[in-house]
């Protein structure tokens, strides 16, 4: 019976959240092709949220297939004209369709229609992100913090630059900060990169070289992860904490730069990565996402969302990446028929698609390797 119950508490504290975090993230991606594709008048036969066996489904008046399968880590849009769900072009079916039947399909469409409904799968990501976090700006509000500081650590980076309690953080590599976290996600990123701040101290501003060092820190949760430290702290009565509440309007903008510095950590993380400032046991799959969403299912509906908004914009740019078998490489492949005049040819479509497809399953083995290592500590 105890195993029994500890059973239901995993699938409902960590798989059901996740799996609802993921149907929504994949639901909107695809949803995004779908209606590109439907408005650029490409017929589409199926939208799937999963692989492999249908569980359930219908087709509407359009004839297109709407179902759930088995399998619940993707999904897929099949538009006419495509040999599989990665949109690979069935040529020798296209050349035997009429003229007017080949432009419904997505491989017979114009360029720019093709590029379009590519694109919007990612897109509807990144505006799903701005959306989530708009809408928990707006009603919930953000917390913030003055950059003032209240204590410097002993032997930190901030006291061998001689930071000093009371100190106004005004700027960073030229940069202006406005909140203390302003700061903590500038530094968190940079570990063993020179950095310059700019104090303000006693009406006077001055500039301060210092290098943020690689320092492991456990969360609440108690996973480990390495970030940039200088040593500073704030607290209640320095930082004047509040809770800032925005208009719609306002929020949307506030969504757009949380999203868009989300994009930036991300590309700063693997530029980290290539130099060798940080580790990639970093990179998380599907048993690190699932962990998280457990975890924040703990802490209430505010963390699942804001997670998932981290997510979708994570999807989006992911998909983004000029890899083959990805929206990226479609893309990609689309420049080149831009440049040529003509297509990329089936054969080196067909290698390149494999290629990506083998980059993409190695990555998913080493993501998972991460995940399992981090749950064996």
């Amino acid at each position: 019976m105890a195993f029994l119950g500890d059973t239901m508490n995993f699938l409902i504290g960590y798989i059901l959240p996740f799996l609802l975090v993921l149907t929504l993230l994949v639901f909107v991606h695809e949803m995004g092709h779908y209606l590109i594709g439907r408005w650029s008048g490409i017929r589409i036969l199926a939208f799937s949220v999963g692989f492999g066996p249908e569980l359930v489904g219908y087709t509407d008046k359009h004839q297109t297939r709407w179902k759930i399968c088995a399998i619940p880590l993707g999904g897929y849009v099949k538009f006419y004209g495509d040999e599989d769900a990665a949109s690979t072009p069935d040529y020798g079916k296209l050349e035997a369709l009429p003229a007017e039947e080949r432009d419904r399909t997505f491989p017979g469409a114009a360029l720019w229609k093709r590029a379009a409904t590519v694109a919007a799968g990612p897109i509807a990501n990144f505006i799903l992100a701005i959306a989530i976090f708009a809408v928990l700006f707006s009603i919930y509000g953000k917390q913030i913090a003055d950059p003032v500081v209240a204590e410097v650590k002993p032997d930190s980076a901030a006291a061998a630059a001689g930071i000093q309690p009371g100190d106004l953080l005004v700027a960073i590599d030229g940069n202006p900060v406005k909140t203390f976290d302003d700061v903590r996600r500038y530094v968190s990123i940079r570990p063993e990169t020179k950095i310059v701040i700019t104090i303000e101290r006693n009406g006077s501003p001055f500039d301060v070289p210092m290098v943020p060092r690689r320092t492991e820190i456990t969360d609440q949760f108690g996973n480990k992860v390495e970030l940039g430290i200088i040593g500073i702290l704030t607290n209640q009565e320095t930082g004047n904490f509040r809770l800032q509440t925005y208009g719609p309007l306002e929020a949307v903008g506030q969504g757009a730069i949380e999203s868009w510095n989300i994009v930036t950590g991300t590309f700063k993380y693997l530029s980290n990565l290539v130099t060798g400032r940080m580790k990639a046991d970093q990179l998380g799959g599907p048993i690190r996402v699932a962990q998280a969403s457990g975890q924040m299912a703990t802490i209430g509906v505010v963390a699942v969302l804001h997670l998932a908004a981290v997510l979708s914009v994570s999807i989006g740019l992911l998909n983004l990446m000029p890899v083959p078998v990805l929206d990226g490489g479609h893309l990609m492949f689309y420049a080149v028929e831009a440049v040529r005049g003509r297509p990329v040819g089936p054969a080196a479509q067909d290698v390149a698609f494999r290629i990506g497809f083998a980059m993409i399953l190695m990555l998913m083995v080493f993501a998972t390797w991460n995940d399992i290592s981090s749950l064996l500590g």
